[in-house]
């Protein structure tokens, strides 16, 4: 009987295993097919392919020459002849009349030399442009369109005519020509007038020079000229940076100000009410189960569009989030430490002070810099919505899809704004949460130094 009861043992043993291989190798194969097939399910119902197909690399190209460049626009008034030079084509970048760039040349006929041999010339009645290998296109444009002769043989695809408007691209440069106005345009790598505008005495001086001038006592007309700059607005995108600082800072110290003490009536050790606890939590899952934007929206039509609007929604969205954390925290404090303050006399509040708050100060401070940092951030696209902060004028300036230079000037700002968060809460989270954790070392090795005194 025992040799039989062991073979049917081993037996169960080895259906078993076979059972618990067999489940391995569907897990070890399924789990991939499931992947796969699920990957295969987005990409029909993503269209993949046909978003690939609407990509349009000429576009991006010129985007990403646009972020690092600027375009400085030659413009003729086709109903007046008048011819005006502006940077960006705008008027806070425009030379003054009768001034130009050196590859400008203004007079009767303006003639404008983009280079490599491109020539384009704005005569009284008829527009020229001379293209390397190609030939000498001319546009005369009048009151019924834009009469254009270009060179025999097929049109390139870089050239766009028709009765109402011609186009022409090539790497040198564009020319636009209609009806009422002939533009040309040519890139320059940089960000110009980024420091002086062109009405400023110092644009256009080097380093050395604006130095001699700081020296001569004009520092603070040089700092006022770049601060005040028209076209990029410093000391608005200063001001606007600190908007977005403040909405992240304050929605978030007043969501943990605000949670704490609701934290208190989540927990099952010190709120014994069954129902409290309920109502706290499920509060506390309504918050957060809105997001910021949602609420940014919400608010903004009880508040109005501004910062403080982006501060509440941050507020509101992270007590719920800090009263989940907070109220786990408080679950899992040492009863005996509270037990040691109570048999002092101490007072209920007394003993939350400092039987509990010293507990769970480390996950205070760390969840409450984590959230910092990570608001900084939010608070970017929430001032989009609202009306504030550095998020507005990134809207702003994608908006009119034409400086994208600036529209890059404002990422790089964002980016060093949110590095700059990320070292300045690790420190500051390395002196709190250390500082804390040494001095609680320091009186442990003091208690334990007099307990080995005594005798």
């Amino acid at each position: 009987m025992t040799t039989i009861s062991t073979e049917l043992g081993l037996a169960d043993r080895k259906q078993a295993t076979s059972q618990l291989f067999q489940k391995k190798k569907l897990i070890n194969f399924g789990l991939p097919v499931i992947v796969l097939l699920y990957l295969a399910y987005v990409f029909v119902a993503f269209d993949i392919s046909g978003l690939w197909g609407k990509v349009s690399v000429k576009n991006a190209r010129t985007l990403v020459s646009d972020s690092y460049s600027y375009k400085t626009h030659v413009t003729r008034d086709n109903r007046d002849a008048s011819v005006s030079v502006a940077i960006e084509g705008e008027r806070k970048g425009r030379y003054p009349d009768g001034e130009a760039p050196a590859w400008v040349s203004l007079g009767e006929t303006t003639s404008i030399d983009l280079e490599n041999g491109h020539h384009v010339r704005f005569g009284p009645e008829v527009i020229e442009y001379d293209i390397p290998g190609y030939g000498l296109v001319t546009a005369k444009p009048g009151r019924t369109g834009v009469n254009a002769t270009l060179p025999d043989g097929p049109v390139p695809n870089w050239i766009n005519a028709s009765k109402n408007r011609l186009a022409i691209t090539t790497d040198a440069g564009r020319l636009t020509v209609t009806r009422n106005r002939t533009e040309v345009f040519r890139y320059f790598t940089g960000w110009e007038l980024f420091f002086f505008t062109l009405d400023s005495p110092y644009h256009g001086m080097g380093p050395a020079k604006l130095l001699s001038h700081a020296v001569k006592g004009e520092a603070g007309a040089i700092f006022n000229d770049f601060w005040t700059n028209k076209m990029w607005r410093h000391q608005d995108v200063a001001w606007a940076i600190l908007e977005t600082l403040l909405m992240a800072f304050l929605g978030t110290l007043g969501a943990g100000i605000v949670a704490l003490p609701l934290a208190f009536l989540a927990t099952r050790n010190f709120m014994r009410i069954s129902s409290v606890r309920f109502v706290v939590r499920r509060f506390f899952d309504f918050l957060r189960g809105v997001d910021s934007l949602i609420w940014t929206v919400v608010l903004s039509r009880a508040f109005g569009p501004g910062p403080l609007t982006g501060a509440l929604a941050i507020l509101v969205t992270d007590t719920g989030t800090f009263g989940k954390i907070f109220s786990e925290a408080l679950e899992n404090v040492d009863e005996k430490q509270i037990e040691g303050v109570q048999s002092t006399g101490a007072s209920p509040l007394l003993q939350y002070r400092f039987g509990v708050i010293p507990q769970i100060t480390p996950v205070l401070l760390s969840q409450l810099l984590y959230f910092l940092e990570s608001n900084t951030r939010s608070a970017t696209i929430i001032g989009a919505i609202t009306g504030g902060g550095i998020g507005l004028l990134l809207t702003q300036a994608i908006i009119t899809q034409k400086d994208w230079e600036e529209v890059a000037y404002y990422i790089v700002l964002i980016i060093l704004m949110v590095m700059f968060m990320d070292w300045f809460s690790g420190w500051l989270r390395r002196k709190l949460i250390k500082g804390e954790e040494k001095k609680t070392k320091i009186k442990k090795s003091n208690a334990a130094k007099n307990a080995f005194l005594l005798p």
